[in-house]
Order: structure tokens, then C-alpha cells, then sequence
């Protein structure tokens, strides 16, 4: 929003963080290290903050050597330009990560190239994603600890801004509308947020940091920079593009909007789930299982399309010399007989995932199933009877899938679930420099104006895998930092603070100290183990410790897996009378974390 009036703010901070993902906090917690008063605000609503670094597999891409850690990021580049300074920026602080964590993060970091040498193996086969180009012999993966898609990283960032509570006020459910900016000078003064369902003006005296992820889950905006109708999303629900349209509104230059990455069964594709639903992240033996056997993929016109066990590169294949994302098919299946439908539903993770159970299509011949699906039958028979030739050969001509993984298919009846090519997070946004300011359409600073993450990520062509969360702490830190400089160029002449507005910002942060009641034989357990932070419980049990009941009082679990741990655990924990059931298939984290929250009421029982 330009201004050409005197603007009324109803609060001012320093700094304004907008986003409250990896990059969000990271840039909060430096900008108030530095001694900024700082407003961090999110659209999401307290609980499923965090955006894609929550769901992430919290691995920070860490580089070994400067000048081989480059020339394997510029291979990565490659064809791609981008401006040196901000390759060299970035690669520097890939070769400081261990020394960032163990000092930022106050944790010993944990060195996957270190405990995971094994070639071949997965883990080796994640950081050196692509290992035909020079320089990856330098490139790894840090953690704060040995696991990972558990929240690891997220947790220690959120309790980052606990711990500068006195510096940092977070309002949930407040989504930024606009930004606010001097005509003249072009800086940027502020920002409207819009809390309780009225608008309120911010200011920010030093400076506004944009860290509000991608545009995954605005759909307009998907299919005009990424050419695709029908992609899910496997993160935060939460990146609706907000971050680009301001940086657009006031002049801002995009770069990389074309660029996404993916993850997943067959490199990058999920069972299909409705629109505004979490696709499930299914990698290392699911993905085996759908493409090993008598299974394979088709798109739109019923033919395959792709090597199904081709390796998975964030969802990318070779095309012509290039690793590139497949193109978007609007409804692509996987096919499979009866032989291959015993096996997934037989898996723990696919047998019992309702997308996949409740959505399988059979039919009594493959002419029936292509009118079942609506794709064309002529093609899918003569697809069909391709694959089979193919396995009777051991030679797949087409897409040269490894001769073990083909199977005949069995006569008899013939299956079909729809699937959907999947979105871990886009890289386009706002153009940013090594400072992390935001660049006009002329290559300029926006005064005031900065950026970090993945809203105008800097991946210009092939991922590898941890390079957005070390562009999350990297840029996070530089963007908090330079916007808590303290500034002389704010246009006052054209401000008027309110010292008479009646809103008073109170940090959301203060206000989740929840009490809750108990009687007799009842105590009150909590974890900050769970993907969401707090799971809290009301534990009812004897003096002997047996348990007689377990009511889930707080969590912020994924809406999928997650919640549904929840729901199953208590009654299997009462029934069985301890706390140590087993794990819910697929989602660990949450049902460690709420064994955790019991046996912290259990051990209350004296």
C-alpha cells in the first residue's frame, strides 16, 4: 500500500517477521539478538505454525570444503546463472553449519556423511543426490540429532522465540494483507496484518523480513507459473502466496517461479486425496513396493510415461542431460493385479491408508477399468500388453526399467487408484541479494525490505535435499540481522503514530500457560515432543499407577497420521495397561510424544 497521507499505526515494533517457519524464527530470533523489539506474525493458527520446515526431514544441507561445496552448488546451477555473490553467500554458510548449530542452536550437530558412509545406501544416496557432479564428495547433511521427520529442527527453532519472549511478541491467525510504503523514497514503513478480523496497521522502524513460504496452496498462482493443474501439497496448508503478491505490490522483482520440488512414490507422487488435503509422504520401501512387479504408472492418455523405479531426485528425471520434474498429469494412475494388490495391502503403511483402500478401482478386464477410470481403453491395453512383453523379455525398450523389477501380470481382475504428482515447497518469490534485501525491477534494494527461505528461494534449476533449510537458517539470520540495523531514513513527515490507539498487542506466546482441572486420581501430563509442540493429557489412575482412562487435552498433530495415533493410543494403553504400545505405523513422532505426556502424569503418582 502506498501511502500519501498521514497513515495512523496502531502499534511499532523495530522489526516486523512475517512467517513463522524455520526462516520467520530464524529471522526473529537474530533481529532480537541484535536488540530489536519484534513482531512475529502467521497466518496459521497457534499449533500449525511452522510452515514446511515443520514437516521437513530437518536435514541442513552442510558443505565440507568452500571450493568444493561451490562448484557442486554451480553444477546443481547449471544451465542457470546466478549472481556469484549470493552462490558464495550461501556456500559459506553451508561450510558453517555444524559451528551455527552447535553454537545457535546450542545442540552437538549430527554429521549424516559421518554415521552414514555406506554406498549405495539410502542415506548416502539423499546427500549425494546428484553424484556425477564434481564437488559432491564435500556435500552432507546436519542434524540436531540422530532422526529425522520428527520436528527435531522445528522445535529447537520455536523454543528459540520462547526463550526471547521479552523481545519477541507472536500473534497466531494473523495473516499479513499489505505492506506499507513511502511514495517518494519507496521504503517500506510498515505493515497492515489483519487480527481479530479488523486491520491494524504495524510499523516497523528498521525494517519488515518476508518469510512466508511459497504458493503450494494457491492454485490460481500454480498454474501460471508452474503450468500444472493438479499438484498436492505434502506441507503446511498454510503458503498461499501471500509473501509474493506484497512483494509485487511494491515493485518487487520475482526470479525462480518456475521452480518446485517434489518428493515421494515414483519420483514425487502420493494416493490422491481431495483438494485442500495433505498429501502422505511415502518413501524408501513403499516407494518399492509400487514400483517393483506387475505395477506401473499412466497419465492422461493411458500410457506410461516414465521409469517407475527410476531414483528418486526430489521428484525429478532425466530428460535429454537434465534432472526435471515430469510433466503434470492432470490424472495419472497406478495399475496393478491382483499378485501386486495382496502385497500393498499387505504393507502397514499403504494397506491401511485410506486413500489408497477406499479409492481402488477393479475391473474384470482392462478394457472395463480404462472406462471405469475414463482413459482411453485402446491405449491402456496396448500399454498393458507392452509391459508384459517387456517382462517376458527382461527389456523394457521404452523407459529401460531394470529387468528385476518387471513382472507379467496375472490374468483375472485388474486394479487402478488414482494418484496425484506431489509438492514439497515452490522457490519462487521476490528477488533478494547476499544481504537478503529485496530487489526491484532495476536491481535496487527496497528500503527496509527483506526476505529468506523458500518465498524467492535462490535454487535456480536441481535440488538437493537440505539445501532449503540451510537457506532458512543462512538468509534467515543475515535478514534478521540487517533489519535490526537501526535506520535514519524512515519518512516521518508523512507518519503519525497513535499514541491514543486502543489496541494493545498481547503475544499469543503468553497466553497457551493453560490450567486444567483435575479430581480425584487424576493428574496432568505434558510433552513438547509432538510435530505440533504440546500434546497435554489427564491421566486417571490408581495409586498402583494402572490406568483407568486418558483424555488428549491439547495437541497440534498433523491433521492425517498424526491425529489418528492420538485417537487409537489411549484405549490400547488403558487396555493393555501400560504405556509402551506400539507406535502407530507412519506416525512415530506423535505417539512417542503422547507416551511421553502420559508417563509425565504417571510419574506424579507418588
Amino acid at each position: 500500500m502506498a501511502i500519501t497521507n498521514e497513515v495512523r499505526f496502531d502499534a511499532t515494533y523495530d522489526v516486523v517477521v512475517l512467517g513463522f517457519g524455520g526462516a520467520g524464527a530464524t529471522a526473529a530470533r537474530f533481529a532480537a539478538d541484535d536488540g530489536a523489539k519484534v513482531l512475529l506474525v502467521d497466518s496459521a493458527p497457534e499449533g500449525h505454525e511452522g510452515g514446511n520446515t515443520r514437516y521437513s526431514a530437518q536435514l541442513i544441507g552442510t558443505g565440507s570444503d568452500f571450493d568444493q561445496t561451490k562448484k557442486y552448488y554451480q553444477n546443481l546451477t547449471a544451465p542457470m546463472n546466478l549472481d556469484e555473490k549470493i552462490i558464495d553467500t550461501f556456500v559459506e554458510g553451508m561450510v558453517n553449519i555444524p559451528k551455527y548449530v552447535k553454537n545457535y542452536l546450542g545442540v552437538k550437530p549430527f554429521s549424516w556423511r559421518e554415521h552414514f558412509p555406506e554406498k549405495g545406501g539410502f542415506a548416502r544416496n539423499a546427500y549425494e543426490e546428484f553424484p556425477e557432479y564434481g564437488g559432491v564428495g564435500s556435500y552432507d547433511f546436519t542434524t540436531v540429532h540422530p532422526g529425522m521427520f520428527d520436528a527435531a529442527l522445528w522445535q529447537n527453532l520455536k523454543q528459540q522465540i520462547s526463550h526471547r519472549s521479552q523481545q519477541i511478541d507472536v500473534l497466531y491467525s494473523t495473516p499479513a494483507i499489505e505492506l506499507i510504503q513511502d511514495p517518494t523514497s519507496k521504503t517500506i514503513m510498515g505493515v497492515v496484518i489483519e487480527r481479530d478480523h479488523v486491520l491494524r496497521n504495524i510499523q516497523a522502524r528498521n525494517g519488515v523480513v518476508l518469510a512466508t513460504g511459497g504458493f503450494e496452496n494457491n492454485q490460481t498462482m500454480v498454474e501460471d507459473n508452474l503450468g500444472a493443474s493438479n499438484l498436492t501439497p505434502l506441507g503446511t496448508l498454510y503458503n498461499q502466496g501471500a509473501g509474493v503478491r506484497m512483494a509485487q505490490e511494491v515493485g518487487a522483482d520475482l526470479w525462480h517461479m518456475n521452480n518446485f520440488e517434489s518428493l515421494g512414490l515414483l519420483h514425487g507422487m502420493a494416493f490422491s486425496v481431495p483438494k485442500n488435503h495433505r498429501g502422505r509422504l511415502m518413501i524408501g520401501e513403499q516407494n518399492n513396493a509400487v514400483a517393483h512387479g506387475s505395477i506401473f504408472v499412466v497419465g492422461d492418455d493411458g500410457t506410461r510415461y516414465f521409469n517407475e523405479a527410476e531414483e528418486n531426485r526430489h521428484g525429478h528425471i532425466k530428460n535429454h542431460g537434465q534432472w526435471k520434474v515430469p510433466l503434470n498429469q492432470d490424472h495419472p494412475y497406478l495399475i496393478f493385479d491382483s499378485v501386486k494388490k495382496k502385497e500393498l495391502d499387505a504393507d502397514e503403511i499403504i494397506g491401511q491408508y485410506a486413500p489408497y483402500r477406499e479409492n481402488i478401482v477393479v475391473a474384470d478386464s482392462i478394457e472395463e477399468l480404462g472406462q471405469r477410470i475414463e482413459l482411453d481403453s485402446d491405449n491402456l491395453q496396448i500399454t498393458l500388453a507392452r509391459f508384459n512383453q517387456a517382462a517376458l523379455d527382461q527389456n523394457d525398450p521404452e523407459f529401460h526399467r531394470p529387468a528385476e523389477t518387471l513382472k507379467v501380470f496375472e490374468t483375472g481382475p485388474i486394479y487402478a487408484v488414482r494418484m496425484k504428482q506431489t509438492m514439497l515447497n515452490t522457490q519462487g518469490g521476490p528477488r533478494r541479494n547476499s544481504r537478503a534485501e529485496v530487489l526491484d525491477t532495476k536491481g535496487e534494494p527496497i528500503p527496509h525490505l527483506y526476505s529468506a527461505g523458500e518465498l524467492g528461494g535462490i535454487c535456480a534449476n536441481q535440488y538437493q535435499g537440505g539445501g532449503n533449510l540451510a537457506e532458512c537458517l543462512i538468509f534467515g539470520k543475515i535478514a534478521g540481522q540487517n533489519a535490526a540495523v537501526s535506520k535514519e531514513d524512515m519518512p516521518e513527515q508523512v507518519v503519525t503514530n497513535s499514541e491514543n490507539s486502543t489496541f494493545m498487542i498481547t503475544s499469543d506466546d503468553r497466553l497457551n500457560d493453560q490450567h486444567y482441572e483435575t479430581g480425584p486420581n487424576q493428574y496432568i501430563g505434558r510433552s513438547q515432543e509432538g510435530i505440533g509442540g504440546d500434546i497435554v493429557v489427564r491421566l486417571t489412575a490408581d495409586h498402583d499407577k494402572n490406568l483407568k482412562n486418558i483424555e488428549i487435552l491439547q495437541q497440534s498433530e498433523s491433521s492425517d497420521v498424526g491425529v489418528n495415533a492420538l485417537k487409537e493410543l489411549p484405549q490400547k494403553m488403558v487396555e493393555q495397561n501400560k504405556v509402551n504400545v506400539d507406535a502407530v505405523a507412519g506416525a512415530s513422532t506423535s505417539s512417542y510424544a503422547l507416551q511421553a505426556a502420559v508417563k509425565d502424569a504417571l510419574n506424579q503418582i507418588k
